[in-house]
């Protein structure tokens, strides 16, 4: 999960459907007897993160979970990849349901007893990992979901994939991985997977809260990389160069006029940020060449184009004005599309979520600048993304620390409620699309 920041709204009419699932008391039961066992996983898990691609210990501790439950598993999908199918004892549709793996090169701060200690190389430097973003927490909630449907399989109707994913966070440079290659790699296929349900976890939305946003529910993003290119000469004498710091400086105000100028606001929000500069390595030399870096974030195909068009052509052009040379490369490592909750299904499931929570306690929120690679799931079938409370009651959502803060914390009373979401839109998708 990209970084994003949140503000609860409230909650909006959508049409009603009626659930006729009838093991709702039983997996709600189970679900609370889990606790325990779930918070035991995530602890683990927490204790020895790994980085994207490389959860080599964590896929191999889910796949010998799956296993003992009778399931069919398959592993190394996009490198560290499991997958779990579940086929249930009557005929029906095919559901997925998705959890991250993977760790943030993060040093953790938190003083919880199994706080992480790990340290690796990270782009040629030693930085600690830490599961700062809740990805621990999903793997053991699911691994739970598991647990209770695998115990129901004769009175399953379908199937149930358990896609755990790596490298949500992003992939070294030069590797593929994450859910755009498990999806290359035929995870939605054979059997074919009809609906796609995934959930988050935020340390900034109160315990036994879920919120959910009908439609473009997290942004599409795009990183790029901005090479400005002048001529170095000697800091007592910059008209005998062209200064690149200079120019980056006003490709940075410029950069700025794309969502305040040329975005429609009134329809989507975008995003324009540079967030890395580099650029020389003594006071009085001007240097040849500055790298920035950024993100671009939009909510539909057509802004992201206009993003795109224009941050090139600010770029060339402005350098161009003052002497240098520019190039922009969109994307430059890493595009998600936007991650998208299809309107329908949306509705279709609500009384559930409401069912499992308390109405008062399912909010529509708005769409999330922040963006999610399980967007190319939902892109093969109609997905189903919502979002879980992890914060202690009376915590105060404007200060606790956010997700990918070396401060992250999650409330693990907040599981049970993940659980049983998760299972409840299985069983009740299942009972209202059995064939």
């Amino acid at each position: 999960m990209k970084n994003l920041l949140l503000t609860l709204c409230c909650a909006v009419t959508l049409p009603v459907f009626a659930q006729t699932n009838p093991f709702k008391d039983i997996v709600n039961k189970k679900a609370d007897s889990l606790q325990s066992q779930v918070v035991a996983w995530r602890r683990d898990f927490h204790e020895h993160p790994e980085l994207g691609n490389r959860e080599v210990r964590t896929s191999g501790i889910v796949a010998d979970y799956l296993r003992s439950l009778g399931l069919e598993v398959k592993t190394g999908i996009a490198t560290t990849g499991v997958v779990g199918i579940l086929k249930g004892g009557k005929p029906g549709p095919v559901i997925a349901l998705r959890s991250d793996m993977d760790a943030l090169p993060v040093t953790e701060r938190t003083p919880v007893p199994f706080a992480s200690k790990v340290t690796t190389m990270y782009k040629g430097e030693q930085v600690g990992v830490m599961h700062a973003c809740g990805h621990d927490s999903h793997m053991a909630m699911l691994m739970g979901v598991a647990k209770i449907l695998s115990s129901m399989k004769s009175e399953l109707h379908g199937t149930v994939k358990f896609i755990f994913q790596p490298a949500e966070e992003g992939v070294p440079t030069g590797e593929v991985g994450g859910a755009e290659e498990m999806v290359k790699e035929g995870v939605m296929e054979n059997p074919k997977v009809d609906v796609v349900f995934g959930m988050h976890i935020f340390s900034f939305m109160p315990v036994g809260t879920i919120t959910y946003h009908s439609g473009g529910a997290m942004a599409g993003v795009n990183d790029m990389k901005i090479v400005v290119t002048g001529k170095s000469s000697h800091g007592s004498q910059p008209w005998a160069g062209v200064d690149p710091i200079v120019v980056s400086a006003q490709i940075i105000n410029n950069l700025q006029t794309i969502v305040s100028r040329n975005v429609n606001l009134t329809q989507n929000p975008a995003v324009v940020t540079i967030g890395a500069i580099k650029g020389g390595n003594r006071s009085n030399i001007i240097p040849e060449k500055v790298e920035m870096l950024g993100t671009l974030r939009t909510f539909s195909a057509k802004d992201e184009q206009l993003l795109i068009s224009r941050v090139k052509q600010i770029v060339t052009k402005t350098a161009e004005a003052e002497g240098a040379t520019a190039e922009a490369t969109i994307p430059y490592e890493s595009h998600y599309p936007v991650t998208y909750n299809n309107p329908q299904l949306t509705a279709q499931m609500l009384p559930t979520l409401q069912g499992v929570a308390g109405t008062d306690n399912v909010i529509a929120g708005p769409a999330l600048t922040g963006s999610e690679d399980f967007s190319f799931f939902a892109n093969k079938a109609p997905g189903l993304f919502i979002f879980l409370g992890g914060m202690p009651k009376g915590g105060d959502a404007a200060t606790v620390p956010v997700n990918h803060s070396p401060d992250f914390f999650i409330d693990e009373s907040a599981f049970p409620l993940g659980v049983k979401a998760m299972c409840n839109l299985t069983l009740d998708y299942m009972t209202m699309n059995s064939k």
